[in-house]
C-alpha cells in the first residue's frame, strides 16, 4: 500500500506496538469484577492521582514482559472533577514508541494537536504524553474523539518489538 503523503514515510520514530488500554468507570470494583476475577488479568499496581482525578489498578494481559499489554482500570476520585476518566468508558489507548521526544516533536510539526501537560511520568512509571482527541484550527490532525497516550518504551520493550 501506497501511503497517501510520502513526507511521511520517513519518521525519527518507531511505533511498536500497544502499550495499553485504559478503561474508566464510576466503581473500580465492578471493573475488576470482569477484568481480574473473571478474565484473570494480573495485578501489577496501582497508581493514585489528585492531579489527575485517578485512583487505577495497573493489570496485565499476555506474558509477563515486554510482551505483557496493561489494561488500567481507573475511577476518578471525585465523580464531579476533571478530568472525568470514568466519562468515556474505553478511556484512551496507549502506544509504545521508541523516541518519545523526537516523535512528540516531528508530530507536532506536522500538526498534531497534544493534550496539555507535556512529557511527564505515567502510570506505570514510564514517560508519556497523549495525542488530544480533537484536533484544533492550528494543529489539525488529532485522535479523531480517541485519546491517544505515547508511552516511551524502555529498552527491552524496544529490543524485543523492535
Amino acid at each position: 500500500p501506497t501511503l497517501r503523503n510520502p513526507v511521511m514515510t520517513s519518521k525519527p520514530f518507531r511505533i511498536l506496538g500497544l502499550q495499553q488500554v485504559a478503561i474508566g468507570g464510576p466503581d473500580k470494583q465492578r471493573l475488576r469484577a470482569l477484568w481480574v476475577d473473571i478474565l484473570g488479568l494480573r495485578d501489577k499496581s496501582r497508581f493514585v492521582s489528585e492531579r489527575e482525578n485517578v485512583d487505577e489498578d495497573v493489570c496485565e494481559m499476555g506474558a509477563p514482559g515486554p510482551h505483557a499489554v496493561e489494561i488500567d482500570l481507573m475511577q476518578p476520585l471525585d465523580a464531579d472533577k476533571k478530568p472525568a476518566v470514568h466519562a468515556t468508558p474505553l478511556n484512551h489507548i496507549g502506544l509504545w514508541v521508541d523516541d518519545l521526544p523526537r516523535a512528540v516533536e516531528w508530530m507536532t510539526a506536522h500538526g498534531v494537536r497534544f493534550a496539555p501537560g507535556g512529557i511527564r511520568k505515567g502510570a506505570a512509571g514510564y514517560d508519556i504524553c497523549f495525542i488530544h482527541p480533537k484536533a484544533s484550527d492550528e494543529l489539525p490532525i488529532g485522535g479523531e474523539g480517541v485519546l491517544i497516550e505515547l508511552v516511551q518504551a524502555p529498552p527491552e520493550v524496544i529490543a524485543a518489538l523492535g
